[in-house]
């Protein structure tokens, strides 16, 4: 088999080296009686779908981080080390992307070039492995992260008519080493085989957006309101979390709400703490390095003052945002302390924001005391009883009575013969669907969704009318004037059509021209 115009037998060489490891052309492996078999054939259909498995690992793996910092926070409760996690991901990931993508263009150039397609043991062993790599990564995801499968459903809703473009335009490509390998085969079976799957995939690629929903597609004037933002332990991304810095922090980024965690001293103060262990958070294993597991309930609040609650966050830079802080803000991250829950109270009521917060360990022998004490802290405080939003189920109606002002939100959804009408709810991201959002709108029941960090994902809750939503990144989501995309209709469909016809244009003439 010839060279085709257009490839020389140097550019021939150079992409058998790197695919065959081997130096030689097609003339001489016409000598020798080599050319593409069904093996190969095989081979390369299995680095297709290689591919295809590592390009969708690619997606989800830019989906979840929104929610890596959780999986930071978790694999530190369990191992002691802090790490972000989230650069091995992306850069295991852009390996084994590149690896396979560079692969996939070499064939289809050799295809184009009339070259055999002699695959190197060596890459089919690496093909092999990053296939199972891929496999392993979606299993462990499966199971200890089962809730980021309805995360990469809500991304379709902001990806999707994008996909569809790019799905299009690649399968369009494709028409060219197609065409290719069509006039070059002598087998009519696998012809006819060939075209029958490339016309149905382009088919469906071409229907697609029929399926295609978006809360985002709709007319500029039907737009929601833009969501309040909620703070999660303030704004984690700009100072130590559950600190009085981050609280002002917070207020600078124009939260209305600060959202914190609660426990209770050994001596009935209660603090803001988020994991039940100070060793996270503070320099508990330098301070009382023999008390550094327990629970932070074991300690006295004379005790907890002696801790620092902010060198670590300058230490572990849980975010990235840390390296860009100014000297000024290092300073006064570094000399944070717990702070105590009628300190938060008093800095709340000065900045004229709401408070929410969950009360922990919901399991402990003493909750109910906590949930006096807690109290009592409030109504000393003189803050509007309003501004309190009370996220706890455990004697809830002792709250109503004692506190009658108090705002309550409910992690939960409403019931169907709810006994008293649940007017506010508190929900991760993943448990609502955009109809239910509206519903709940339409109802007039405030629905606040956490934890939102990634524009994309704030833009489809944005486009669904939700009320607030709890972010660690209240300086990004902050500067955001608009959803980062909205498209009326009909625009959406103009552009489906123009889309769909000149692909198909582009096949016809690649088909022409290879003929």
């Amino acid at each position: 088999m010839a060279d085709p115009p257009g490839c020389c037998s140097t550019c021939a060489t150079c992409l058998l080296c790197p695919y065959s490891c081997q130096w030689i052309t097609a003339k001489k492996e016409k000598r020798k009686g080599l050319r593409t078999t069904k093996y190969d054939c095989t081979w390369f259909f299995f680095l297709f779908c290689v591919f295809l498995f590592t390009l969708v690992w690619l997606y989800f793996a830019v989906i979840i981080l929104n929610d890596f910092h959780n999986f930071n926070e978790f694999i530190f409760r369990q191992r002691k080390l802090w790490l972000d996690w989230s650069l091995v991901l992306l850069i295991a990931t852009a390996v084994l992307i590149s690896y396979s993508s560079v692969l996939l263009i070499l064939a289809l150039c050799l295809q184009l070039c009339g070259q055999p397609l002699k695959l190197h043991w060596v890459h089919k062993i690496l093909l092999f492995l990053t296939a199972l790599v891929v496999a392993a990564a979606f299993t462990g995801l499966g199971i200890k992260w089962a809730e980021e499968w309805k995360s990469a459903r809500i991304s379709l809703q902001a990806t999707g008519p994008f996909l569809h473009i790019g799905a299009v335009g690649g399968m369009t490509l494709l028409a060219w080493p197609l065409a290719s390998f069509i006039y070059r085969t002598r087998s009519t079976g696998l012809k006819v085989v060939l075209l029958l799957v490339y016309c149905a995939a382009m088919i469906a690629l071409y229907l697609a957006p029929l399926g295609i929903t978006s809360p985002c597609i709709m007319e500029e004037e039907q737009l929601p309101p833009k969501p309040a933002l909620v703070g999660h332990r303030g704004a984690p991304m700009l100072a130590p979390e559950n600190t009085l810095m981050s609280l002002h922090k917070a207020v600078d980024c124009d939260v209305q709400v600060f959202e914190t965690d609660v426990m209770v001293s050994a001596d009935g103060i209660p603090f803001l703490m988020h994991d039940e262990e100070l060793i996270r958070t503070t320099n508990v294993q330098a301070v009382f390095p023999e008390r550094a597991a327990l629970n932070s309930t074991a300690f006295n609040w004379t005790d907890l003052q002696q801790l620092n609650a902010g060198s670590w966050f300058l230490e572990r830079r849980p975010f990235r945002t840390v390296q860009s802080l100014s000297p000024g803000d290092r300073k006064e991250a570094a000399k944070q302390r717990i702070p105590s829950l009628g300190q938060a109270l008093e800095a709340a009521k000065q900045s004229n924001i709401s408070i929410m917060f969950d009360l922990r360990p919901e399991n402990h022998s003493d909750y109910q005391s906590f949930v006096n004490v807690t109290l009592e802290v409030i109504l000393q405080s003189g803050i509007p009883l309003q501004q309190v939003l009370w996220l706890p189920d455990g004697f809830r109606e002792d709250v109503k009575q004692q506190a009658p002002g108090v705002q309550h939100i409910y992690g939960r959804k409403r019931l169907e013969n709810e006994m008293e009408p649940v007017l506010r709810v508190n929900l991760p991201y993943q448990d609502m669907s955009s109809e239910e959002i509206r519903q709940y709108r339409q109802d007039n029941i405030s629905v606040n969704l956490y934890v939102v960090n990634q524009p994309w994902l704030f833009s489809v809750l944005w486009c669904s009318g939700v009320s607030s939503v709890t972010t660690n990144a209240c300086q990004v989501l902050k500067e955001m004037k608009r959803p980062i995309w909205l498209l009326p209709s009909s625009t959406y469909f103009m552009i489906w059509i123009v889309v769909d016809c000149f692909s198909f244009l582009i096949i016809i003439w690649a088909f022409v021209l290879m003929k």
